[in-house]
């Protein structure tokens, strides 16, 4: 079933974000144009969970990526690819019976009817994840468990280990979900919205997007979105172009952590969740809980999203998600937190590919301390990162 746990609880002292899900290899087109028409593509790797593992690790905390690839060439090359990254790959499982996932996909915006991606993942190793066959161990050794959406689609047996992962129980790391609506993964399927909608609803820091609640649920919004999604303790609510929506009350609405009741992770030792549910309550944001179901009135913070200059829409929203996430875990302040979501998210908006470098901490967070006014006259282009100052960027605190 799982690996041993022994080690486990020093392992939960070192790892501040877990994160679970598919990884692909990707072929990028040399051009523009319909997939018909590109005579070359170029190798990259693709994963929303894996994407945002890789981005926290550039930015300097200890990530870790948990996932199944085939025992091919591609599940090599994602596997040393991620590590690369300084991402721990080493409960990486490899499935000699199912290969690894590929895609291939244009260089237009996901958002454009001109946009394609063909997708060969139907049967992949990673759809193989279950309950029964991943390292709880690993799962829980963190501060933080990311997951989103695209998992709970793979398969029935994808679904049900997330529906494990988000269940309240003793020990439980904080849990991140980021919504990740594909109505292609979901074909065949009517449950998609219902879900989509369950999962988030047991999380304690949920991201999605104004257009997938829309197009998911029906719901118009953030307001409407949150009144939808009352028990997460942080909602972020993306709005594209206008920026980002962020509610976050001081508890839980639920009995979720520590003081649940049920039993603790299959696999996973009684010190592994005391250690990791430790961590996650230094975080004031999301601390543990009881089974108090007070819910207090939300702080509601807008921040306006940075003028970018867009190369390839794609991974922007896992970029966002690690921005946040690696503010969150550095204890800043909500507003704080989404403008370096922003910034993150800008990286890999003015680059092809689905990960870059990001900005150094230091640059990142004198951009995040610009007042209002400054942060609205900004203006990204390719190359940015490198770069010492944008030339709209003024005096800073």
């Amino acid at each position: 079933m799982s690996g041993p746990a022994a080690g486990t609880a020093a392992a939960a002292t070192t790892t501040d974000v877990v994160c679970l899900g598919e990884s692909m290899v990707t072929f990028l087109p040399s051009q523009p144009g319909r997939l018909a028409d590109v005579p070359s593509f170029g190798r990259g790797i693709g994963g929303a969970e894996s994407n945002v593992a890789c981005a926290l690790a550039a930015a300097g905390h200890r990530a870790a990526w948990v996932g199944r690839v085939g025992a091919d060439g591609f599940g090599d090359h994602l596997v040393e690819t991620i590590a690369s990254y300084g991402v721990d790959t080493s409960a990486v499982r490899r499935d000699p019976a199912r290969p690894t996932g590929v895609y291939f996909r244009t260089a237009t915006d996901r958002g454009t009817d001109t946009h394609e991606v063909a997708y060969y993942r139907a049967g992949s190793a990673a759809s193989a994840m279950s309950p029964e066959n991943v390292p709880y161990e690993a799962l829980f050794a963190g501060r933080v468990l990311h997951l989103s959406g695209i998992t709970a689609a793979l398969s029935p047996d994808c679904l049900a280990l997330l529906r494990e992962l988000t269940a309240p129980r003793p020990g439980r790391p904080l849990v991140s979900f980021d919504v990740n609506h594909r109505p292609h993964l979901w074909r065949g399927c009517a449950e998609d919205a219902s879900v989509l909608l369950e999962l988030a609803r047991r999380a304690d820091l949920v991201f999605v997007g104004e257009d997938e609640a829309e197009e998911a649920w029906g719901i118009v919004g953030a307001e409407a979105i949150r009144a939808a999604l009352p028990e997460p303790s942080v909602l972020v609510v993306k709005r594209g172009g206008a920026g980002a929506t962020v509610f976050a009350s001081e508890l839980r609405p639920g009995p979720r952590g520590a003081e649940a009741a049920g039993t603790a992770a299959p696999g996973a030792s009684t010190d592994t969740v005391s250690a990791a549910t430790s961590a996650t309550s230094a975080d004031t944001t999301c601390p543990a809980t009881s089974a108090d179901t007070a819910t207090p009135a939300d702080t509601v913070t807008p921040v306006p999203a940075l003028r970018v200059d867009v190369v390839a829409a794609v991974g922007a929203g896992d970029a966002f998600a690690a921005g946040f996430l690696s503010a969150t875990l550095r204890g800043l302040p909500v507003r704080d937190r989404a403008r370096h979501g922003h910034l993150m998210a800008a990286a890999v908006l003015t680059v092809p590919g689905d990960l870059t470098d990001p900005p150094s901490r230091d640059r990142a967070d004198r951009l995040v301390a610009l007042d209002e006014a400054a942060w609205g006259r900004l203006r990204l282009a390719p190359g940015w990162t490198a770069a010492d100052r944008a030339p709209e960027e003024v005096r800073t605190p």
